[in-house]
């Protein structure tokens, strides 16, 4: 099947053919061209969605911790490779299939142009031959025309008996000519018939479907190319199925990963305070001091002592609860971290040794590398001059030293923290036995020190309520010693409201421990204040009496 044969008469035909397989081959690139801008845009808002959604990382602190939230961010990150991959397939359409496009719609219309100008010059020099022929032919039918007239003119003047010999002689020598004339036309007409036809010929059946197989071979070149440009086209999306799969399988398994356990947990660690929850209150006898005074037969004066003796328990009872389940006030942040509560104190002083461990390994490794580059210094003195490192070795040297200072500074407060986290049990145990419970070894703030001194919590706040309770019972009498005890431990006894006390020395106990972890206590002279009651060892008397 060939144009030239089949379709020898449809040049217009053709012509428009191929313009139209141009126009589509063009169309097809503006499709492909508004597919990879889609893709793009596409790509640009899936980047702008993870990046909206991704965290600000501005500290450590706020980096994800839990299993939820690292999956999520995972998925931001395959959701981003796939992004990636879309921009992948649309640089690959641009490339493999528009830009192809463009150049072979470009090289295509200089081609058709070409053959058709082949086609049109074929026809037109055809047209040429032919009127060519077609004027010999008129001429020739002229000259037969003029040539009959001479022959009739002739004839008449033959038969003319009036004219003259002379007429007759012409008008024969007139009719030779134009019989001769006719002659050469005829052979002329005859010659560019011949011509005509070889030409028609050669046009049809040599010209014409020579130009016509290119044409078809040109259409059928553009068919192959749109084939190829299809396939390319779903080829560009296919090549990344894979990746995109990945992805996908990416974004399943940090759902999986999800672990309700473990973010439980992370909740625990990051809340939890180290603090034991309190104890039972010990029962108060209030009776006591009842039975007490009336031994002594001082009726009158066991009333007025019992009540007050009830309006200063009720106040530490209260201060007592106020202190164990109210918040802890909040006060600024301290280098040792002891402004937090036992457990995240732990946590911060760790994350500190770590951190100043990286760093010191920094230091170490840049003390090495300067030691190495004195070496060669030293062995090469043209490569450069070992004195101009010994600053910055004295520097880094510096900086090791302070960073191990910093390191066993903290390591000194983590096994203190760890200490008494380690002990609080024990302590606790021993309390409740005794009805003296403990709330662990605080400072007053309700922190840990360093200082063992201080390692009680602080005596009962003075509130308000608590003052007017201090005014209504307000008494010069001193209230009564219920019992004796002896430091086992030295206190400093800073704190507003405290005693201080030397180790071995004997006190009057003037009032119980509340279940707060102090105990009220008067010395010989008459002052009081309050001791810890872990650092005395308490012996209560029915009968002992105020000094």
């Amino acid at each position: 099947m060939s144009w030239g044969t089949e379709l020898w008469d449809q040049f217009d035909s053709l012509d428009k053919h191929t313009q139209w397989g141009i126009d589509f081959l063009e169309r097809y690139a503006k499709f492909v061209k508004e597919r990879i801008e889609i893709e793009q845009n596409y790509a640009k808002q899936l980047r702008n969605l993870v990046k909206k959604y991704c965290p600000k990382r501005s500290s450590k602190d706020e980096e994800p911790r839990f299993t939820s939230c690292i999956a999520f961010f995972n998925i931001l990150n395959e959701l981003n490779d796939y992004a990636g991959q879309r921009e992948v397939v649309a640089e690959e359409m641009a490339h493999r299939v528009y830009g192809e496009l463009m150049r072979y719609a470009h090289d295509l219309k200089t081609e058709r142009k070409m053959h058709l100008q082949e086609g049109r010059k074929a026809q037109q020099y055809l047209d040429m031959c032919w009127k060519q022929m077609d004027n010999s032919k008129k001429k020739f039918e002229r000259e037969c025309r003029e040539a009959e007239k001479a022959q009739q003119s002739y004839e008449r003047l033959d038969n003319d008996t009036n004219a003259t010999k002379a007429d007759v002689e012409k008008a024969k020598q007139q009719l030779n000519l134009r019989t001769h004339m006719a002659d050469e036309n005829k052979n002329e007409y005859a010659a560019q018939l011949q011509n005509f036809n070889g030409e028609q010929h050669k046009h049809f059946y040599v010209v014409i479907p020579q130009i016509y197989k290119q044409l078809q071979e040109m259409d059928e070149r553009r068919t192959v190319k749109l084939s190829e440009c299809y396939r390319g086209f779903a080829d560009s999306e296919r090549k990344v199925i894979p990746i995109i799969s990945k992805c996908l399988e990416g974004m399943i398994l940090a759902a999986k990963s999800v672990d309700e356990r473990r973010d439980s947990q992370m909740v625990v660690d990051s809340f939890k305070s180290g603090f034991e929850p309190p104890g039972d209150f010990p029962f108060e006898d209030y009776s006591q001091h009842i039975y007490r005074t009336i031994s002594d037969g001082t009726i009158s004066a066991s009333k007025q002592e019992g009540g007050k003796m009830d309006a200063k328990t009720t106040v530490g009872k209260a201060k007592g609860k106020l202190w164990l389940f109210g918040k802890k006030p909040k006060g600024p942040a301290l280098e040792d971290f002891s402004h937090l509560p036992p457990e995240q104190r732990r946590k911060k002083l760790q994350q500190r040794i770590d951190e100043l461990n990286r760093e010191l390994q920094k230091e170490s490794d840049q003390k090495e590398a300067l030691n190495k580059m004195k070496d060669v210094y030293e062995k090469n003195p043209q490569m450069g001059d070992p004195g101009s490192l010994q600053p910055k070795l004295a520097e880094t040297m510096n900086n090791i030293d302070r960073l191990r200072m910093e390191i066993h500074k903290n390591e000194a407060w983590l096994s203190e923290v760890e200490g008494k986290t380690g002990g609080r049990g024990d302590r606790r145990h021993s309390s409740d036995i005794n009805h003296l419970v403990t709330q662990g070894r605080e400072s007053p703030e309700g922190s840990y020190t360093d200082d063992a001194n201080q390692e009680v919590r602080g005596p009962p706040q003075q509130h308000g309520h608590h003052s007017e309770f201090d005014d209504e019972f307000e008494d010069d009498d001193p209230l009564p010693a219920i019992g004796h005890c002896k430091a086992i431990y030295p206190f400093d006894g800073h704190n507003e409201g405290t005693l201080a006390m030397k180790e071995g020395e004997v006190l009057y106990i003037i009032e119980e421990d509340k279940g707060d972890g102090w105990t009220r206590a008067r010395r010989q002279n008459g002052e009081e204040g309050y001791v810890p009651t872990t650092y005395i060892d308490v012996t209560l008397e029915k009968n002992s009496k105020g000094s």
